[in-house]
């Protein structure tokens, strides 16, 4: 039969081929459907991932409370929480040289116990409360609810009581009594939050309340006797200092007036109480959930936010100790803040001479459990505080061993929960024998060695909490290295497609290797995967595991699977690779080290947006001496270029905040409308072969002639209309409903009119950023409006850089047809290989895209969602429709690149969907670096960035295709003289 091929007519010959690339091209559309629903799939699967990972609930029920063995100090507590009181607005005093709170500092120096209590972030109203009521740092799956509800109900201190009266914020009062049989409680409605007023009423309230209801036990005996009752807990949360300090900043007369009044409800509760009962068997603790910065906010670990002031009084509480230099121990030790022990007290809080005994914000918890004899909740990981409680000394050793028990089961309770549920448990081996320990604690309680048995239980708790932390991350190994090896196997999926469809490997010996083993090979291979699949399916049902575990493990021994399935194409590959020139391989290494290091500072960017700055700045410089050094002629290219670049430097500099600046967005207008007549010139007036694949004027002919001069029109419009619109709100408090009518028209009509514009590259793109321009105008406030031209001159020096490369290009465009005459069937006729200097391209649009996305903030930042962006177009609160419009122009600027980019596959005659594999190649290089930086500890804003961050480039697959799709509608039938060309060559 081969030999028969010599003597077959030509025109069946082309008749073969027209089969083969039919049939090629059918099954590469099949093909590449195929990958982009498995990416779908399996980065919306593998997002799912990091919450199985870092946002899993440490607390664990079936544990049974640990009743004390030593009699209570006291009947009953109180806790005051300043919500929002910095420790040094507390204890320092004011600018006449008198401290703001005298009452409680008259318990410091006489009567109890104080220090700084030390919070974990996040430094939130919720979390700080879970802290010190529950007694642990608050559940990471939380972050999925926002914070506001219990994703998972825990034991609190007011559940082991036998009564709590709780009084303050409708915020925190219902998360911890609402579903509290014994408890009495009543919280203020939200509409008494109003930051505009002094909210220092609001800490007046919750005592007023509490009074009450001591004068209403006189006539009520069912309440009296409820008041009498030893176990009892009563809770003021005081909201006061944190909504001045959120309206007023923590330096203002507001805000410190509000720790005097605190002082004073303080004060008051205290002889309200002991008026009443007369027993002096009330112990009392006042502390805060979190501090304040300067600017009025709080959430991250700084000392303003985590220093809280903690004082301890009454029954079952020591009296303060004088500072020696011997009461200074543990000294290495950090508190969750990572704040050192023993930091020195500041002189000007005056307490020098006193010791200060600080703790972590979770063993306020296990402090107040003590004091009044209850167990400690039995999800708490505080430890008890020995410095503040006045017990002798077995009772000391008995009461710290009941704190390290009730920690110690909740170590057993989930150890033998992963035991029950593994094939193959690894236990947690330092605690392989801590019955036996727990013997020997007893043993030398028994024989009165009560210093060893202390020390013994100590060392107990801190391993128990080790183990805590420990099977907390059991999974974290097995799963991580799944969902790296997928990402890894799609990546190398991805690669194997692109070399097989897109590149001008030699296809017939892939085929003569393919030919004799592949399909009982691929037979074996795909038999032996799903068998795997099965296999590990099989494991992870019979240890319990989460339905989302099957599929993290199947999608990626399935990528695997088709990974091996390719052997025989991997093995002609490498057998390709290795009988090239050396200087090939450095190319590779070299183009593979800089694309890399090009992904990590992207990686990078999403934290500090300034490297934007010296990344353009740089660019500019390089691109230009690269043109300067191209061009033989003298020409301007290559300081437009350098100028372009650096002006868009300046952007990633100024606030993510945009203030507003409407003669900005006017003078805008302006500067879109010269950038538009200079590219209008160009491609009417530019001649030359460098810019005949630009410039196209000699061929098209142009629909509407008008249409250019209507696009200005309607941009110096939209710049009217923002003056208008803005001045007639500020002045009247309302938007014209004409000024509504036509700034919606002038929107909706500019961008359907670049439909409707010649198709030349130059004309088209043009008519695209002046098609978009109103509508992002009349969404401006500021400086964003001058950097959507600015973003739009450096997508202009990127284009002219490519013609430059196209133009001066010395790679021969001619190979063997017989070699290629298969392979190239399954391009277009105006379509080329990818090489490898073309990974440039996607690498450059990636840089581009998050200059787009970060040049004025990001979706993350206040400025993206400034709301006053939409006021020219609705002022009527529409959450929906002003989501809408200010998502809306966050894309416009993300259209024009991806519009560049079309073009410069189709300038470049590349495939447009290999381009956009490589793209999410690249992006799945920055998914992995930031899959390993989520956090689930830090403030709430540090957490959501490092989810949003993950979030973000795992939806880039879907997130460009759908704008690839949209921009399609723009650019599909722009023409290029290259393909053009090539194309009349062709026929």
């Amino acid at each position: 039969m081969r030999g028969g091929d010599g003597i077959l007519g030509n025109r069946e010959v082309e008749r073969r081929n027209a089969f083969v690339s039919t049939t090629r091209r059918k099954w590469l559309k099949r093909r590449e459907i195929w990958l982009v629903v498995l990416g779908v799939i399996l980065h919306a699967v593998y997002m799912m991932s990091i919450f199985d990972i870092y946002f899993k609930t440490p607390i664990v029920h079936g544990m049974d409370p640990v009743a004390p063995r030593f009699s209570a100090p006291a009947k009953r507590l109180v806790l005051l929480v300043a919500d929002g009181l910095r420790a040094d607005k507390f204890f320092e005093p004011d600018s006449e040289g008198h401290y703001r709170a005298p009452f409680l500092r008259s318990i410091i120096k006489g009567q109890g116990r104080w220090g700084v209590s030390h919070a974990r972030p996040p430094t939130e109203s919720r979390p700080g409360h879970v802290a010190i009521i529950a007694g642990f740092y608050e559940d990471p799956s939380a972050v999925t609810k926002g914070w506001k509800a219990n994703p998972v109900e825990f034991d609190s201190v007011f559940n082991q009581s036998r009564h709590t009266f709780a009084f303050g914020s409708p915020d925190i009062i219902p998360i911890f009594c609402g579903a509290v049989p014994h408890s009495t409680w009543n919280a203020y409605p939200h509409e008494f939050e109003d930051f505009a007023t002094d909210a220092s009423f609001l800490d007046e309230w919750s005592f007023d309340q509490f009074q009450s209801l001591l004068n209403r036990s006189s006539e009520d005996s069912k309440l009296e006797k409820l008041l009498l009752q030893d176990h009892l807990v009563i809770f003021l949360h005081l909201l006061g200092c944190d909504s001045n300090g959120h309206a007023h900043r923590p330096y203002s007369s507001i805000y410190l007036n509000n720790v005097k009044v605190v002082d004073r409800i303080a004060e008051r509760t205290y002889h309200l109480i002991e008026d009443y009962y007369k027993d002096n068997s009330t112990a009392y603790i006042f502390t805060a959930d979190h501090g304040m910065s300067d600017k009025g906010s709080h959430g991250d670990g700084h000392p303003s936010n985590t220093d809280t002031p903690l004082v301890a009084w009454g029954a079952g509480i020591k009296y303060p100790k004088p500072m020696l230099s011997t009461n200074h121990s543990h000294c290495s030790f950090r508190f969750v803040d990572e704040h050192m022990h023993d930091t020195p007290t500041p002189t000007e809080w005056g307490l020098h001479g006193i010791e200060r005994v600080d703790v972590n914000q979770a063993d306020i918890a296990p402090l107040m459990s003590t004091l009044i004899g209850l167990p400690c909740p039995v999800n708490s990981v505080g430890s008890l505080p020995l410095d503040y409680i006045n017990m002798i000394e077995v009772e000391e050793v008995h009461a710290v061993l009941a704190n390290t028990e009730q920690v110690l089961n909740q170590f057993l309770r989930k150890s033998y929960i992963k035991q029950s549920n593994s094939l193959y448990f690894k236990p947690f081996k330092p605690l392989a024998n801590c019955s036996s320990i727990l013997d020997q604690i007893e043993h030398l309680i028994s024989v009165r060695d009560y210093e060893a048995a202390m020390k013994l239980s100590e060392n107990l708790r801190s391993l128990a909490l080790q183990g805590l932390h420990y099977f907390q991350t059991y999974d974290w190994l097995m799963l991580m290295t799944v969902i790296t090896l997928g990402y890894i196997g799609w990546m190398i999926y991805l690669v194997l497609h692109i070399l097989q469809s897109y590149t001008s490997l030699p296809g017939n010996m892939l085929r003569k290797e393919q030919a004799v083993h592949q399909r009982n090979y691929t037979r074996k291979v795909y038999l032996f995967g799903c068998m795997l699949m099965g296999l590990l399916s099989v494991l992870l049902f019979l240890e319990h595991s989460p339905p989302l575990y099957h599929a993290y493990t199947t999608m990626t021994v399935f990528l695997w699977t088709q990974i091996v399935s390719e052997y025989w194409l991997i093995k002609a590959l490498w057998k390709h690779l290795h009988g090239r020139k050396f200087n090939y391989i450095v190319k590779l290494l070299v183009t593979t080290v800089v694309s890399v290091v090009i992904l990590e500072f992207l990686v990078n960017s999403f934290t500090d947006r300034k490297l934007y700055t010296w990344c353009f700045l740089t660019i500019g410089v390089t691109a230009s001496l690269y043109l300067y050094n191209s061009i033989p002629w003298r020409s301007g290219i290559p300081i437009f270029v350098c100028i372009a670049c650096w002006f868009l430097s300046v952007f990633t500099l100024m606030p993510a905040e945009i203030p507003d600046n409407n003669q900005l967005v006017i003078v805008s207008g302006a500067m879109i409308i010269l950038i538009g007549i200079v590219a209008r010139w160009l491609n009417l007036h530019a001649e030359g072969k460098y810019w005949l694949s630009i410039s196209n004027h000699e061929v098209e002919k142009p629909k509407f002639p008008m249409l250019f001069q209507l696009q200005a029109l309607l941009v110096g419009l939209s710049s009217v209309m923002v003056s208008l619109s803005t001045s007639h709100r500020t002045q009247k408090q309302e938007l014209l409903a004409l000024h509504q009518l036509i700034n919606w028209s002038i929107a909706g009509f500019s961008m359907v009119l670049p439909l409707f514009s010649a198709n030349g590259l130059l004309s088209r793109l043009t008519s695209i950023f002046l098609g978009f321009a109103p509508t992002f105008l009349l969404l401006s406030i500021g400086y964003e409006a001058v950097f959507y031209g600015a973003l739009a001159l450096v997508l202009m020096a990127w284009i002219i850089f490519e013609n430059t490369v196209l133009y001066f290009s010395k790679v021969k465009k001619s190979s063997a047809s017989t070699n290629n005459e298969i392979d190239s069937v399954i391009f277009k006729l105006d379509e080329r290989c990818l090489q490898l200097s073309d990974v440039r391209i996607p690498l450059i649009f990636m840089i581009l895209f998050n200059v787009a996305f970060f040049g004025t903030g990001n979706f993350a930042s206040i400025a993206s969602f400034e709301i006053s962006s939409v006021y020219r177009f609705i002022t009527v609160f529409s959450p929906f429709l002003m989501a809408a419009l200010l998502i809306f122009k966050l894309f416009i600027p993300f259209m024009l690149v991806i519009c560049s980019f079309s073009v410069i596959t189709k300038l470049h005659r590349l495939p447009r969907l290999g381009c956009y594999f490589l793209v999410i190649i690249f992006s799945d290089v920055m998914t992995i670096h930031f899959f390993f930086l989520v956090r689930n500890t830090g403030s709430w804003m540090e957490i959501g960035n490092s989810i949003s961050h993950f979030g973000i480039m795992s939806a880039q697959v879907v997130f460009v295709l759908l704008l690839f799709a949209l921009t399609n509608i723009y650019t599909k039938d722009i023409q290029c003289n290259s393909a053009l060309a090539t194309s009349h060559k062709a026929m």
